[in-house]
């Protein structure tokens, strides 16, 4: 058996649902410490995270991703229990086996490979892991960030083992990711009879009208690198349960996807002008997930894409496509950050897989990244 799958299988079999790590950070730290990297836990409310690092000079690459997994769901739809790998037909079953645990493995066996090799290699390497990436993401990679910000500490290179490609591994690179900001709006009118109208102030007809402009607007055409910014609507609750009363409150929520041609205060401003056109009494509340972040083309990207061609034959794609990622809180300190990683068809579902081939071949991916970059 090749380590990056006997690791993956190990850290499968802890159920490591977010925020918990189940203790995949000591395995990987049990790992670490033999390859000369000092290990730091941060501990940020019920987030584990651990920062480890090898070496003292620049530049710096990390490699980051996340040991948390969401719940498996009804396990009665699997096939196998969740958190008990198995192998079948060139395929890894388990919850985490694609986001993002064989990425963890890959990026472990790697390095015992390049260091093993090349024990006096240029920089430092690094590790940043965190246990809250599939939940709130608020005491994850944000905080460890902010913490190596406030004592001066620098990534130069950060990548993410992320499953970003999508039909086979290493046909899609992420080298940037779509800002994701969230509306939470509240229209407020009198509630009344449904036959006497004039008598009353109903805010689904008060907000229809916005809402057809919202959705008629035209936010941007994108631009080289992001497709054009998207609106949709995720909620939409009124009424009280009864068909001959009008509700006198409305709520809503929504979601941008936006590219480099807005930031979250501009997109904000658009929005309350369209609103405010409208004369309606509302109030709005916003959650940024994270502005959008592009890797210019330099040495990371030119490395990634290269090892990716040597295994496989084939440039990847640059994209920018998919959700968000914890690269929103690693590239606003000037890090370089791309994303490679296992194939994402099965992520979040039921009978999440990996392809077995696919682990070794990445390993090898990140082990060519290492020694483009530090030797």
């Amino acid at each position: 058996m090749h380590p990056s799958i006997a690791l993956l299988q190990e850290l499968i079999r802890r159920p490591s649902v977010t925020p918990d790590d189940a203790g995949c950070q000591e395995i990987l730290t049990q790992r670490l410490r033999p390859l000369g990297f000092e290990c730091e836990t941060m501990q940020f409310g019920d987030v584990t995270n651990l920062w480890a690092r090898r070496g003292s000079a620049g530049p710096v690459l990390c490699l980051a991703g996340h040991t948390d997994v969401v719940p498996p769901g009804d396990e009665s739809e699997w096939h196998t229990d969740p958190f008990d790998p198995v192998s079948k037909d060139g395929l890894l079953y388990g919850r985490g086996s694609a986001d993002m645990k064989s990425g963890l493995a890959a990026m472990i066996v790697a390095l015992e490979e390049f260091i093993g090799t090349h024990p006096d290699h240029a920089g430092s390497l690094a590790m940043l892991i965190t246990s809250d990436e599939e939940g709130r993401a608020c005491d994850g990679t944000l905080k460890v960030v902010e913490a190596l910000q406030a004592r001066d500490e620098r990534i130069d290179w950060c990548l993410l083992g992320e499953p970003s490609s999508q039909e086979s591994l290493g046909d899609i690179v992420r080298i940037g990711r779509r800002g994701s900001l969230s509306g939470m709006l509240t229209v407020r009118g009198t509630q009344g009879h449904v036959a006497y109208p004039q008598l009353a102030d109903n805010p689904i007809g008060r907000f229809a009208p916005v809402l057809a402009d919202l959705y008629a607007t035209q936010w941007d055409d994108g631009n080289e690198f992001f497709p054009p910014t998207s609106f949709q609507v995720v909620d939409i609750r009124a009424g009280i349960g009864f068909p001959n009363v009008t509700p006198g409150e409305l709520s809503a929520r929504f979601n941008f996807r936006y590219s480099t041609e807005w930031n979250h205060e501009s997109l904000k401003a658009k929005v309350r002008s369209i609103f405010d056109t409208h004369g309606i009494d509302y109030e709005l509340g916003w959650h940024l997930s994270g502005e959008p972040f592009l890797t210019e083309h330099g040495r990371l990207i030119d490395a990634i894409v290269q090892a990716v061609s040597e295994e496989t034959g084939s440039d990847p794609e640059l994209s920018t496509g998919g959700g968000t990622s914890d690269g929103r809180f690693i590239s606003p300190a000037g890090t370089d950050v791309v994303e490679l990683g296992p194939i994402n068809a099965s992520i979040h579902k039921v009978n999440e897989h990996v392809r077995i081939d696919d682990v070794v071949a990445l390993t090898s991916m990140y082990r060519r990244v290492m020694e483009l970059l530090l030797l």
